[in-house]
């Protein structure tokens, strides 16, 4: 394998530092895997939260990221030939219909007013991402004859199952699983975000706008992380497409490929800031502790103070 890099142009054998790969994954990957989890405690097992339909999308992406770090990021760590991009694909896909939904749940609630539109309009969707994900990549990994080379490894660590060479394969991944979803995302944030002060200016209802405000800082916030660390990698991947130099995209593509990892590790922390319902239960609860801890103390002193009285 050594060999192979020594005889690749000097911009191809371009990659990050083996250390900081692997020192920022391991911090990243335990500090967002305990905020999730913590996250997943209380959308869980609160029912207030856990009924609201707006967290349902969110408790799906945090699940899917908890899968995606406690086995590829796992993986990534000690070796980077283990990088797979199903679990990123169905995130972005899923998050790009959630902010589709988000105009659905604020302007048009009437539409999930029953069951049956809840489980067509709401439940539907989310499996019908996760089915179709499921079998294209299947196909793809499974069901292709071709060589799964390992040289895009030898580059920088970026992976694309060979399959992707095929130019239809390629482009229809390019378009429809990267370009998309990110174009989706980036329209309907910016049109919810102009949707809900127009109504707020025409409404003056506090309670509804505060009822809205908070799905809408939710959605805005996650999409600042989807579009700040995957717009970088769609233009790159764009450029190494459509023929730009490649000596200048290919080291580029290895840096945002990097980076592109940080919407799953970041998800969590930022879906935590924009539960004000999340940080009001957890304050409760840290409270709820100490108060025990300090009756605990009380009762403990006031039985040494028994017990040493009846001694004297």
């Amino acid at each position: 394998m050594s060999n192979l890099t020594d005889n690749l142009p000097a911009f191809l054998a371009f990659r990050l530092p083996r250390p900081l790969r692997f020192w920022y994954f391991l911090v990243a990957n335990i500090a967002s895997l305990t905020c999730t989890l913590f996250i997943l405690y209380f959308l869980l097992f609160d029912v207030t939260l856990r009924r609201a339909l707006n967290n349902h999308i969110i408790i799906v992406l945090l699940v899917l990221g908890f899968l995606y770090e406690s086995f590829n990021v796992s993986w990534h760590i000690r070796s980077a030939r283990f990088d797979q991009p199903y679990v990123y694909s169905i995130q972005i896909s899923l998050f790009a219909w959630a902010s589709i939904e988000r105009h659905i749940l604020i302007f048009h609630d009437r539409w999930m007013s029953t069951r049956i539109k809840r489980l067509l309009i709401h439940y539907a969707p989310i499996v019908v991402i996760i089915v179709y994900y499921f079998v294209f990549y299947s196909i793809i990994y499974f069901g292709t004859p071709c060589d799964r080379s390992f040289d895009g490894f030898l580059s920088g660590g970026v992976y694309a199952p060979c399959a992707f060479y095929l130019q239809t394969v390629g482009t229809w991944d390019l378009i429809v699983h990267e370009m998309i979803p990110t174009l989706i995302i980036s329209f309907f944030s910016i049109a919810l975000l102009l949707r809900v002060m127009l109504q707020k200016a025409r409404m003056r209802q506090s309670l509804q706008w505060r009822k809205h405000r908070k799905m809408t800082v939710q959605l805005l916030s996650i999409s600042v992380i989807y579009m700040l660390f995957n717009i970088p990698w769609v233009i790159f991947i764009l450029g190494l497409t459509y023929g730009a130099p490649l000596e200048i995209v290919w080291p580029a593509l290895i840096c945002s490929k990097f980076i592109l990892h940080n919407i799953v590790f970041l998800f969590p922390f930022v879906c935590c800031l924009s539960l004000p319902e999340l940080r009001k239960r957890a304050k409760q609860m840290l409270l709820f502790r100490g108060r025990q801890h300090r009756v605990g103390l009380i009762s403990m002193s006031k039985t040494r103070l028994r017990a040493q009285g009846a001694t004297m």
